[in-house]
């Protein structure tokens, strides 16, 4: 499955720390022969809306198009890309969820903001809303000054590429990426499926198996499933490397990917409730909050999303 990125959404908020992104799009924008767009979106706070200023709200919006046009325009000068800016006015991830299937895009890119806790509860993340509401996938790069691991003086490159793998319907559709972007950048591939303790030791509480037999029966079984996903060719390209981890998935591949130098985790997006996403989040959210390089998070799209 060799995947296209046609159109690419890259969102900033014009700050140095949301325009990190930017380089990314650019840089997949020319290996893909994309068309890039620099998306903002002008958010204004209820006061601006309902109070004083109201009265001067289509000037204050035209005054704040015309800085981000001129910010953007600065920021992409002498850049032979085909590129075009997207200014608009509203809720940001809902705007940019709008524009998305406006323009057909492949794929968008927003900076990775790591909040956690009552904060993260309260304030919300642009970023983790697009990754469940957005109709294509979504790459979260992280906002620090030293992460620009994948960029050097021959220009964007990945080296290891990491895709968990749970086997459901989303982690195939991650794996699909994962494999073609490893093969797109010649990168070696890991493949990691993390095995939660608590299910594990379920099993053997239940009777199902002696603990010996079982742990040993499983990763063969687990190990076999990983060896399938991977088409035969792939040895023509890179030689994949299985792991099984045991333990939170959270924590265990992000500390997989600090050790392994990973530069790019691909992860499926599953679906939870509303409460239990807010107070618990899901593996990718956490992932996406803590890892320690870019995030491509995927899912399943209905048919009526794709159109």
């Amino acid at each position: 499955m060799r995947i296209q990125f046609k159109k690419i959404i890259c969102t900033t908020d014009l700050s140095d720390f949301s325009n990190r992104s930017i380089p990314y799009g650019i840089a997949l924008a020319k290996e893909y022969g994309s068309k890039l767009y620099i998306c903002h979106v002008i958010d204004l706070p209820p006061v601006a809306l309902y109070g004083e200023a109201h009265f001067d709200l289509i000037a204050q919006q035209q005054r704040l198009v015309d800085y981000a046009h001129d910010q953007l325009d600065e920021y992409m000068a002498d850049l032979l890309i085909p590129w075009e800016p997207i200014i608009t006015v509203g809720r940001a991830a809902d705007k940019i969820k709008d524009i998305v299937e406006e323009k057909h895009a492949d794929l968008v890119i927003a900076t990775a903001h790591g909040r956690s806790g009552l904060k993260r509860l309260v304030l919300g993340s642009v970023t983790e809303r697009l990754m469940r509401i957005l109709p294509c996938p979504l790459l979260a790069v992280r906002g620090e000054v030293h992460d620009q691991k994948p960029f050097s003086e021959q220009g964007f490159r990945l080296k290891r590429i990491l895709v968990g793998c749970d086997f459901s319907k989303d982690s195939t559709l991650a794996f699909d990426y994962a494999l073609s972007l490893a093969q797109e950048f010649e990168t070696e591939l890991y493949l990691a499926h993390v095995v939660e303790t608590p299910v594990y030791h379920d099993l053997i509480a239940r009777g199902i198996a002696t603990e010996e037999h079982s742990d040993q029966s499983l990763r063969s079984h687990l190990r076999k499933k990983l060896d399938d996903m991977l088409p035969p060719e792939v040895i023509n390209w890179t030689t994949p490397k299985l792991s099984l981890l045991v333990g939170r998935p959270d924590e265990e591949i992000i500390k997989f990917a600090i050790l392994n130098d990973i530069d790019l985790i691909v992860l499926g997006v599953h679906g939870r409730g509303l409460m239990e996403a807010l107070l618990v989040g899901s593996t990718t959210d956490r992932v996406m909050r803590q890892a320690p390089c870019t995030v491509l998070s995927v899912r399943q799209y209905p048919e009526s999303e794709n159109k």
